[in-house]
This record gives C-alpha cells, structure tokens and sequence, in this order.
C-alpha cells in the first residue's frame, strides 16, 4: 500500500467518509427549510439518544424524581435524515449537532447548544447536581469539562476508526486505544479516592462521564469495544458505572430518542417513558 500524501490543497471527497458520509460535511448552515415542533412544556429538547443526547434526558428525569419543575419535551432529530441541517435546528444549535435546548421557561425562550452547557444550564436553574461552595463547584465543572475533552477522542477517533471507517488501519486504532484506556485510567483512579467523580454527591460531571462510560463498562460500545480495551479491569470504574445503573431515573432518561424497540422515540409526558420501561 503506498503512502498517503496529502495534497496542498485539501477537497472535500464526499465519497470516503465511511458510514457517515451522507451527514458530514466542511460547510455549516441549514440545507433545508423546516420548522422545529414545540410542545406545551418550558424546556424543548431537540436531540437523538446517543451520548451525547442521553446525558441531557439523564438530568432532566434525575430533576424530575427530585422534584423539581422540570417537565420537558424531547424531539426525535434524526441525523442520518439530516434532520440537524433543518433551518430550524441549525436556529437553535448553529453548530448542527445534538442536543439542542430551547428553554421556554421565561418569558423570552432562548437557546442553549453542547450538551455540557445544557448540563450547567440546568443545574443552576435548579441549583441541583452541582455543589454550591467554590471549591466543589471547580471540582464539579473540571471533570465535567475533562469529559467533553474526551468524548471525542472516543467517539470520533476510538469508536470511527475501530468501528466505522470504511477500511482498519492499526495506525488511528492503536492511537486512539491508547487515548481511551488513559482516558479511563484517569476516571478509575479518580473513582478510587471518591464515590462520585466531583466528591461525595452525584452531578452533572458524573451523569456526562456516565453517558459515554457506561456504554464501554456494558460492552454496548462499538461492537467488542469492551473486550478489546480490557475495561473490566478498571474495577473503580464498573464499581461506579453499576451504582448508576440502578438510578431508576438515569435508566428512564437513557431510553428517550431513537426510533427503535424499547425506545420512547419522543417524551411529552412521564407515560411515554413508562410504556418502554
């Protein structure tokens, strides 16, 4: 095999994106003209239930089981259709990702865009999963934001070339295995000194790391992803993965947004969630 030489100017070869090529592109803005749906509660979420979209619906069911006024709609934005290219979306999430917020909640609805700043967001408006004294507050955002830094030495560089590029190179395997097991080391070690990732209560940094985390310590995560990266022996790690695993409230907001069995496609009410559990 010859080597790759990149050329001096690069283009965009809509043809060699692996498995989702259709949805990735070097422009952004809408593609299309839609409106977003809007329901009767004051939070609109807009999201699909990947990590990503999972940690927001996780907070939003932890709030509701605390008793907070936190009734929200979530919507099905389906990103092989292309549904985050909407004109409507890309309103919300200029960057077209998942998930989107419109919080209703005031008398001017306004938007919040990345999943860690819906996180903080909400976690203030309610002053929950998140300590309110300075030091525990800088724990909390630290690890919240080491999760964000993460996901996409995951994501995008772990589970696409181990799983979905369209040919295995041990190079980017190699690469990005070595990053997640480090990455996981880290939480394990951390996880060894605390209950929780920002101390002694469960927040938003804990329910961030739980989303992608959690996938790997279930094997859910890229095909034999688990076996290959040996993530029982981050023993901390499962420890904490199997107490939030039996948060009744984490396990209804894992089960919002996808079009599949077992899934509420979209939430409106607690019933929607009910009927899947």
């Amino acid at each position: 095999m010859s080597e790759y030489v990149p050329p001096k100017v690069w283009t965009w070869d809509q043809e060699n994106g692996g498995q989702f090529a259709s949805i990735n592109r070097p422009i952004a803005g809408p593609t299309h003209d839609k409106d977003l749906p809007r329901g009767e509660h004051p939070f609109q979420l807009y999201s699909l239930g990947t990590p990503n979209g999972q940690k927001v619906t996780m907070l939003f069911e932890e709030l509701l089981a605390a008793g907070h006024d936190a009734e929200y709609d979530a919507w099905l934005i389906s990103i092989q259709d292309g549904d985050q290219f909407s004109s409507g979306f890309v309103s919300v999430n200029p960057n077209s990702k998942i998930p989107a917020l419109l919080d209703c909640s005031g008398e001017t609805p306004f938007r919040v865009f990345e999943s860690g700043a819906i996180l903080l967001h909400l976690a203030e408006k309610f002053r929950a999963f998140m300590p309110t004294d300075p030091a525990g507050r800088a724990e909390c955002l630290s690890w919240l934001m080491w999760q964000m830094g993460s996901a996409p030495m995951i994501g995008g560089g772990f589970g696409h070339f181990y799983a979905y590029a369209p040919e295995k190179f041990e190079y980017p395997i190699n690469r990005y295995a070595m990053e997640t097991k480090r990455l996981f080391s880290v939480a394990d070690r951390r996880l060894a000194e605390t209950p929780y990732l920002a101390g002694d209560m469960l927040t938003i940094a804990d329910i961030a790391a739980y989303a992608w985390l959690g996938t790997f310590a279930r094997g859910e995560a890229y095909g034999d992803a688990a076996t290959f990266l040996e993530i029982e022996s981050y023993t901390h790690v499962e420890r904490w993965v199997a107490e939030l695993d039996a948060r009744p409230a984490l396990q209804r907001g894992r089960k919002v947004n996808r079009n599949a069995e077992g899934w509420a496609i979209e939430r409106h009410s607690a019933a929607d969630i009910d009927a899947v559990m």
